[in-house]
């Protein structure tokens, strides 16, 4: 299982981050779309984080779910399929999305995101195989499915939302042609 997200990270995805500039991670190809953003500029029901920059959320989520630009998608990654998976299940420091300092610039996010996938995978890793068929507990919202259950589903979220990322860089590049 971490061999599929590790070949997917090294052969797909990290290439594609590379080079992500300020004026992608925030850019916006629709009105109102969610965001991180300096604190108190943001009109969202509730902005989250800890430092000079929020994420914005609603609670319950519109519907249709507003589009979300590339700082945002990296914030969820960071935070909210890695940083507190990471606290719950592999003794790192707590997480949480009204806790964390967002990333101002992408290559503050870029690093956030190595340094979080770094401690998922050796996490993962530790797990062994025996590791992986122990019951998730209360840490969870499913807490008698397997841990082999939580890794897919991270590793779901992470190639869905990095697949993402990548797409609306290429859009930008289609968009800003100069």
């Amino acid at each position: 299982m971490r061999e599929q997200w590790e070949f997917h990270w090294n052969h797909q995805i990290r290439a594609r981050l590379e080079g992500l500039t300020d004026d992608e991670y925030f850019w916006s190809p629709v009105p109102d779309a969610w965001s991180v953003r300096p604190r108190g500029m943001s009109t969202a029901q509730i902005q989250a984080g800890s430092g000079e920059f929020t994420i914005d959320f609603a609670f319950p989520e519109p519907v249709p779910a507003p589009f979300t630009t590339i700082a945002w998608r990296l914030g969820h990654v960071i935070v909210g399929v890695l940083a507190v998976r990471n606290a719950a299940h592999f003794g790192a420091p707590p997480a949480s999305y009204e806790s964390w300092e967002y990333a101002g610039d992408a290559a503050t996010a870029l690093d956030q995101l190595e340094t979080q996938l770094d401690v998922w995978l050796a996490g993962v890793r530790d797990l062994g195989n025996d590791g992986l068929l122990v019951p998730v507990g209360d840490k969870e919202p499913y807490p008698e499915l397997a841990r082999a259950d939580l890794v897919l589903h991270i590793h779901r979220e992470l190639i869905h939302h990095l697949s993402e990322v990548s797409l609306l860089r290429d859009l930008y590049a289609h968009t800003h042609r100069f």
